[in-house]
C-alpha cells in the first residue's frame, strides 16, 4: 500500500486508467461508424444479391438496422457496460459465446510466439551490444533490417511457400479444432508462431540493444572501463540493471503489438482466432461482432501498454519520486 500512496504513482495509475477508458469509448465509436459506412449491411450480406428489396428491409427491421446509427450505437454502448455485446448479425448467436474461444486460440497464438521471442531477442540484443562494431553485431543488425522493412503478411506468404509447399513441413492453413491433439496444434501453430517472431524479434533486438549502448554512454560506465574492467562484467553487473526498466517496456509493448499482428497473421494462415473472427464479421457486416472484436483489441493493447509502463516505473525508482515544484 505504501507504493499506492506515493502521489506519482497514484496520479499516474488514475490518470492512464481514465485515458485509457475515453480511448477504448473513441475507439467503440470509430469502428462503429467505420463499419456502418461500408457499403451494404448485414441483410445485404446475408441474403445475397438475389434478394428482392422486400426481403431486405423486412430483415434489416428485424435486425434493428432501420434505426438512426446514433440510437444503434447509444443502445449498443449501454448494454455493452451491463457486460451484454449483443447477439450476432450473420448466426444469431450471442457474441460473447463465439468470441472466447476464438480469444483463446488468439492468445495461445500470440503467447507462444512470446515465449520464443523475449528471451531470444533479448538475448541477442545483449550479445550485439557487447560485440559492437563486431562482425556479430554487424550482422545481426542486417538481418534484423531486412525483417524490418518486410510486412508481416509478406513473412507468412514466404515461409508457407518455402516450407508447405516447397517442403512440405508444415501445413499451409492453420485451420484446427479445440479437440485437435497436441502435435496437431503444435504442427499448425509452427508457421503463423515463426512468422510473429521473425517480425517482433528485430525491434526486440534492435530496441535492447540501444537501450543498453545508451547506459554504456553513462559517466559511471566510462568511469569503470577506464579502471580497466572487462566490458561483459561493466554490461552485465552495470549497465544491464539500469537499461532494465526501458528493457521491460520493451517486452510487454512487443506483447501488445503481437497480439494486434495476429489479425494480419491469422487471416493469412485462417487459424481460427478473434483476428480471423473480426475479419469475416466486417465481410457479413456484423456489426455487434466487430465492435466486440475491436474494442477487446483496444482494451489489451491499451492494458499492456499500460503494465509496461507501470512496470518501468516499478522498477525505476526515480520516476516513483515526488517531483519538487520550481
Amino acid at each position: 500500500m505504501t507504493l499506492f500512496a506515493n502521489s506519482p504513482v497514484k496520479s499516474f495509475v488514475v490518470a492512464r486508467v481514465a485515458s485509457g477508458l475515453v480511448s477504448i469509448f473513441f475507439i467503440s465509436f470509430l469502428v462503429f461508424l467505420g463499419t456502418s459506412m461500408l457499403p451494404g449491411d448485414a441483410a445485404n450480406a446475408l441474403l445475397g444479391q438475389n434478394a428482392t428489396p422486400e426481403t431486405v428491409l423486412a430483415l434489416r427491421t428485424e435486425l434493428g438496422l432501420d434505426q438512426p446509427l446514433p440510437v444503434r450505437y447509444f443502445h449498443w454502448l449501454g448494454n455493452a457496460l451491463h457486460g451484454d455485446f449483443g447477439t450476432s448479425l450473420s448466426n444469431s448467436q450471442p457474441v460473447i459465446n463465439l468470441l472466447v474461444p476464438r480469444l483463446i486460440n488468439s492468445l495461445i497464438l500470440a503467447f507462444s510466439a512470446a515465449v520464443i521471442v523475449l528471451p531470444l531477442a533479448v538475448g541477442v540484443g545483449l550479445l550485439a551490444a557487447i560485440n559492437r562494431g563486431k562482425a556479430i553485431d554487424t550482422a545481426t543488425g542486417s538481418i534484423s533490417a531486412i525483417f524490418l522493412s518486410m510486412p508481416s503478411f509478406l513473412i507468412g506468404y514466404l515461409l508457407v511457400f518455402i516450407f508447405a509447399v516447397k517442403l512440405g513441413l508444415f501445413p499451409p492453413l492453420s485451420m484446427v479444432r479445440s479437440s485437435a491433439s497436441l502435435p496437431t496444434w503444435i504442427s499448425a501453430l509452427t508457421l503463423p508462431v515463426l512468422t510473429l517472431v521473425l517480425v517482433a524479434q528485430a525491434h526486440v533486438m534492435k530496441l535492447t540493444r540501444a537501450a543498453v549502448l545508451g547506459v554504456m554512454s553513462s559517466d559511471y560506465i566510462l568511469m569503470a572501463e577506464t579502471k580497466g574492467i572487462p566490458r561483459n562484467r561493466i554490461i552485465l553487473k552495470h549497465a544491464l540493471p539500469n537499461a532494465l526498466s526501458p528493457i521491460v517496456s520493451i517486452c510487454m509493448i512487443t506483447m501488445a503489438y503481437l497480439i494486434v499482428d495476429v489479425v494480419v497473421i491469422e487471416a493469412v494462415f485462417n487459424y481460427p482466432g478473434m483476428g480471423k473472427l473480426m475479419v469475416d464479421a466486417v465481410a457479413y457486416r456484423d456489426i455487434p461482432m466487430v465492435l466486440a472484436c475491436g474494442v477487446l483489441f483496444s482494451t489489451i493493447f491499451i492494458s499492456l501498454n499500460f503494465a509496461a509502463d507501470f512496470l518501468a516505473m516499478l522498477v525505476n525508482p526515480r520516476q516513483r519520486l515526488p517531483r519538487k515544484g520550481n
